[in-house]
């Protein structure tokens, strides 16, 4: 079929310019497109106000932000392509500055030794390792032997004896830490329950605290 003088041409967003900032839509670019247009500096000013006005009202949540009022005249600089001559209440933006991309976050890739564990509990007997010999130190130790005990019970066994805890903290210290002797870890409850994260869940009631007690095997159904 040919087109002829009364064909309607469809456009496409892939057909024409990609928008800087996509949230104010592509009929502010063309207000800013006809705003950089008018010859007289003062008149342009006045009208690029009223563009930051209509900008407002498409973005409302801008106002969340910090400093909202100086960011819509960033944006409308940003939309121009940096290129407006115009009286701006706040001074112009840098593209260096603007395009600029944060430094990257340098991630841990040292191994953890006992992942059970995890990572934290490595920090936290350096922190150990650097206190005074004394009773903080002492209720200290014995804290992270309680949270460890937890940590192990959840991933592992359904008992473990505080020896092997004390082990444990002593081997990942490297020996800076030592348990004092005769420290004692508080009694577990019979009923006591460590789930897995995400396991965390109730079956039927049967769970303490719409907890799930693995030591539930379910009553037998009457025959």
């Amino acid at each position: 079929m040919e087109a002829n003088e009364n064909t309607i041409k469809l456009y496409y967003n892939t057909e024409v310019e990609k928008l800087q900032m996509p949230e104010y839509g592509r009929n502010v670019l063309h207000m800013v497109e006809q705003l950089k247009e008018i010859p007289d500096k003062a008149k342009r000013t006045e009208q690029a106000y009223a563009v930051v006005k209509v900008m407002e009202s498409l973005n409302p949540q801008v106002h969340q932000q910090e400093n909202y009022a100086q960011k819509l005249w960033d944006h409308l600089f940003i939309i121009a392509g940096y290129d407006l001559d115009v009286d701006a209440p706040y001074p112009k933006p840098v593209p260096e500055v603007i395009n600029s991309k944060p430094d990257p976050i340098p991630l841990n890739t040292k191994p953890i030794r006992a992942r059970h564990y995890g990572r934290n509990i490595e920090s936290i007997l350096d922190l150990i390792a650097s206190e005074p010999e004394g009773e903080v130190k002492t209720a200290m130790i014995r804290s992270l032997a309680i949270y460890m005990r937890q940590q192990y019970l959840i991933w592992n066994k359904d008992t473990v004896a505080d020896a092997t805890i004390f082990q444990d903290i002593e081997r990942l210290s490297e020996g800076r830490v030592k348990v004092p002797e005769g420290l004692e870890l508080s009694k577990l409850s019979a009923d006591a329950s460590f789930a897995r994260p995400g396991m965390n869940l109730g079956f039927g009631g049967n769970g303490k605290g719409g907890k799930f007690n693995r030591n539930y095997r379910g009553k037998k159904g009457k025959k």
